[in-house]
């Protein structure tokens, strides 16, 4: 057997081992199902136990570490596929629907989210300057300005996260080690595959970046009426090349964002404070409460109040 391939079955078994190793400590974290804040900052853990069919939600910025199981993705009209030992970067706030996949009670569905300041990526970026390496082949999503992408774990960043996670049992370390972990991993993760998507978004002259900016005012005004020629100043872009981008990150145009966001928004309104649909519908920027439902109905699935109620009588897993 010539010594690369032996090399490469020792790393691969190396990664498996410790793969392993990281199931056993979420397996004691996660004694139930579902999305389980942690002790510490932006580390959040996710189990199921069973498949789910396609849930919608919102991400933000964020590092997301599959564990054991797989899932599936949709943005717009991308689909992203991925299982063990990938992990998958969020650059911006992103409308997207999840399935989970190959989980069971005794193989679930296992999971680790990471939520980032984007500060902290440009702080990073700036600070390695010309040493991180260029992109030199695309994973899935063929736009290397898209927003969410995939990539595989490598030993070091397996090992970083291994190390985050287990600060969970020895929480007098976490204020100091914890925020060390952090760093690390991004650093890998900007040293990595991932490197290059990343640090458009962190580019203050790319245009991803500048999309980002645009995303962060539809965030924050989604229940104002759009203008893509107020966007595109808000860019310094034409309202053409506004446009363009735009899908490029998203896979969605600007109004087909901005609607998403309006009807999580309501969604959440309903679920949390017990708003009524049709002042929930007003509040997110809606004029007729029948349109706020059909188009709440074609994303969930179900009316409004059907859909509220099966949340309160379920245990969700996010998308």
């Amino acid at each position: 057997m010539p010594i690369e391939h032996k090399q490469a079955v020792a790393i691969s078994r190396d990664l498996e081992a410790a793969r392993q190793s990281l199931v056993q400590k979420l397996l004691r974290w996660t004694p139930e199902q579902g999305l389980q804040e942690t002790a510490l900052e932006g580390v959040d853990l996710i189990r199921s136990d069973e498949a789910t069919s396609c849930v919608s939600s919102v991400y933000e910025p964020s590092l997301g570490f599959l564990i054991q199981g797989k899932k599936t993705l949709q943005l717009g009209d991308k689909e992203i596929s991925y299982g063990p030992l990938n992990y998958i970067a969020s650059s911006v706030h992103l409308p997207v629907l999840g399935q989970v996949e190959n989980a069971s009670p005794e193989q679930p569905f296992l999971a680790i989210r990471l939520v980032i300041d984007p500060q902290e990526v440009t702080d990073l970026v700036l600070e390695l300057g010309d040493k991180a390496p260029e992109l030199e082949a695309e994973f899935d999503c063929p736009e290397i300005n898209c927003a969410l992408a995939v990539a595989r774990m490598d030993a070091g960043i397996l090992d970083a996260v291994s190390r985050l996670v287990g600060l969970l049992d020895t929480p007098a370390d976490a204020p100091i080690l914890a925020p060390l972990a952090r760093r690390e991993i991004i650093y890998r993760a900007l040293m990595g595959d991932m490197g290059a998507r990343m640090r458009k978004f962190a580019s203050v002259d790319s245009q991803a970046n500048r999309i980002s900016r645009v995303i962060a005012v539809l965030k924050d005004r989604f229940s104002e009426p759009l203008r893509i020629s107020d966007l595109a100043d808000e860019a310094n872009m034409s309202e053409s090349s506004l446009y363009h981008s735009f899908k490029q990150v998203t896979r969605m145009s600007p109004l087909q964002f901005q609607k998403k966001l309006r009807l999580h928004e309501a969604r959440r309104l309903m679920l949390t404070e017990g708003i009524e649909a049709a002042s929930a519908s007003y509040r997110v920027g809606y004029e007729s409460p029948s349109h706020f439902s059909r188009e709440y109905s074609r994303l969930f699935g179900l009316p409004p109040r059907a859909d509220v109620s099966k949340l309160r009588g379920e245990q969700r897993v996010p998308a």
